[in-house]
């Protein structure tokens, strides 16, 4: 019995000893950083809440499984793109949960309500998508930063491209909310500061999808360009009526690139030649982006797109904020929103910084599409900021 003793004594002191020869940076390392993923994987945002986090996770294996030494846990919510539900669901990740940084999401009007919880708890906050102009405008926190683009930034790049083209009147066309708001007000800002005129804003209800009277009224006004906001399946059945409608020859139409990005497939012949602009495009000639797309397929099996972009930039602007605490206990939340304000994220889109509302300063490429690829073919505005109208931080 003494002799199980010394040898349990023995051991106890052999484990203290070697814990105490263990490098300080061991230890360090299995400090994790609470990582909240609220995004949609229901529904009809799902596969973007699914290249989002699969963006992500690929860049926290590519740095070993860790950011800055710190093990990633996640705690994961699907905000099923219902804003009803988003107070109650990130309250579930920052109260219950204590996430160290809340992630989401897709839908403007969920992540408005994400944003006041990042607030009201003082949770960082990263946006790798929702293009609300109020996140970084009237509603920016110091605390909240996003790593995609405002609804403002592509609309008011393919304005000042129109206007350069020669176009001298346009028509907007959108649903009615706020997303087609921006984006349509964006494209007006650009458009007339280069010398055109938007002759007249025309809308229709979401998710409408009878655009035939709609098309009629452009027919008759014969505007030079008409510029729309819609995705998903909006944007292809507008597409095909453009197109049967007899106007695609005879005025032509452009976009944001969420017209054509997931939706050429669909839209077949009818999509080649639109040109749209946005922050990422097929055929980009750096080697960060041949890496990721590489390592991308690779892991999914898939090609990656501009929301798996988003997600794996949101996972760079967290480690920047984590390198500037590496080594202490506890995150030190101004360290790290002082350091995410102030890095340049090395992405597949080309390089980025955050302007002082934490929006990317970014490039707006010029896109067309060529069978079913969003081939680059020009820079539509180099290093583009949003205005950030009514941010006050």
């Amino acid at each position: 019995m003494q002799d199980q003793q010394r040898r349990n004594v023995m051991r106890v002191a052999v484990g203290l000893a070697l814990a105490a020869l263990a490098p300080i940076g061991a230890v360090q390392a299995a400090e994790k950083v609470k990582v909240g993923l609220m995004l949609p994987y229901t529904g009809t945002y799902a596969s973007l809440g699914n290249a989002i986090t699969n963006g992500f996770k690929q860049y926290v294996t590519e740095q070993g499984g860790t950011l800055a030494g710190r093990e990633v846990e996640y705690f994961v919510v699907d905000d099923e793109s219902d804003p009803a539900k988003a107070t109650e669901n990130a309250n579930k990740l920052t109260k219950r949960d204590q996430v160290d940084v809340l992630v989401g999401t897709v839908h403007s009007g969920v992540a408005l309500a994400m944003a006041k919880v990042a607030r009201d708890t003082k949770t960082l906050m990263i946006i790798p998508n929702a293009g609300a102009d109020e996140l970084t405008g009237p509603l920016c926190s110091p605390n909240v930063f996003r790593s995609s683009f405002s609804n403002w930034q592509p609309g008011y790049a393919m304005g000042k491209v129109a206007a350069e083209r020669g176009h001298k009147t346009a028509v907007t066309l959108s649903w009615k909310y706020a997303a087609g708001d921006e984006a349509t007000g964006g494209f007006a800002k650009g458009f007339e500061s280069g010398g055109g005129k938007v002759v007249k804003q025309l809308t229709l209800p979401f998710p409408n999808v009878e655009f035939q009277a709609l098309l009629t009224e452009i027919a008759s006004l014969k505007p030079d360009a008409v510029y729309v906001f819609f995705a998903g399946g909006g944007a292809v059945k507008f597409v095909k009526d453009y197109e049967a409608a007899g106007l695609k020859n005879s005025i032509p139409l452009y976009s944001s690139g969420f017209l054509t990005d997931g939706t050429l497939e669909a839209m077949g012949t009818s999509g080649e030649g639109l040109v749209t602009a946005l922050h990422y495009a097929d055929g980009l000639d750096n080697a960060k982006d041949k890496a990721f797309r590489s390592g991308y397929m690779t892991a999914y099996k898939a090609q990656p797109d501009v929301y798996a972009v988003q997600g794996y930039d949101a996972a760079q602007l967290l480690k920047a904020g984590l390198d500037a605490v590496k080594g202490s206990d506890k995150l030190d939340k101004d360290a790290m929103i002082k350091a995410m304000g102030a890095a340049t994220i090395d992405s597949p889109r080309g390089s980025f910084t955050l302007s002082s509302a934490h929006n990317p300063v970014q490039d707006i490429y010029l896109r067309k599409v060529e069978g079913k690829e969003n081939k680059v073919i020009g820079i539509a505005a180099k290093k583009l900021a949003d205005p950030a109208r009514g941010c006050k931080m």
